[in-house]
């Protein structure tokens, strides 16, 4: 049901500005309060908004602080859909950041995703799919090899996706007046069904290891 999200306060971002550079911890407790209301808050509101729009989108979660003072000065939050699959939301000074992710894979995934690759049919939609979505404005990045991973030719005609122990397309969705606006709802389900392929086509292939 929409309604619970109506937009970041443009109060936050004054929140935000206080918790710059190397903030004290007499600071960060006197922001707290506001942080937790005016920044973390909306969060969960704009998740739970997306959730009621894709079931697929329930399994999400929004970071409580830490220690580190990074953790105060971006609110994050990821949708998961499968194993070490997920999407990454990041609220911060810049604007709102989205992402799709398979990342810190589990023992055996890294195999597996590449045997999808290296496969004809996979390998193609893949490389299709990456494609597409750096055209959209993403940028492709993970953990990368310098070189070929052994057992696959070096010549191999999707070598760069090979390499990859990981996969990431991110980008920015702005930091305009839409930010303090129900409409933020719609921009990330936009952004989510560009990731969409990408994401699914991993949870197909790389879910669970062999």
């Amino acid at each position: 049901m929409r309604g619970r999200f109506t937009g970041w306060p443009e109060r936050a971002m004054d929140v935000l500005v206080q918790l710059q550079g190397e903030p004290s911890h007499t600071t960060r407790e006197r922001c707290r309060a506001d942080r937790e209301h005016l920044v973390r808050q909306p969060m969960i509101a704009l998740l739970h908004e997306v959730a009621d729009a894709d079931a697929r989108y329930e399994d999400f979660s929004v970071w409580h602080y830490r220690t580190d003072v990074w953790w105060w000065q971006h609110q994050g939050a990821v949708i998961r859909l499968g194993r070490k699959i997920e999407i990454g939301l990041r609220f911060d000074l810049d604007g709102l950041r989205i992402q799709g992710a398979w990342w810190y894979p589990d023992p055996g995934q890294v195999d597996v995703f590449r045997k999808a690759v290296a496969a004809e049919g996979s390998g193609r939609q893949l490389a299709g799919i990456v494609a597409d979505v750096r055209k959209k404005g993403y940028e492709i990045s993970g953990d990368v090899m310098k070189r070929p991973p052994r057992g696959y030719p070096v010549d191999h005609a999707r070598t760069p996706l090979l390499r990859h122990r990981s996969l990431i397309a991110a980008r920015y969705l702005g930091d305009g007046d839409w930010l303090h606006t129900p409409e933020a709802v719609d921009r990330v389900l936009s952004a989510a069904a560009d990731l969409d392929p990408l994401l699914m086509w991993l949870v197909r292939h790389v879910k669970r290891a062999a």
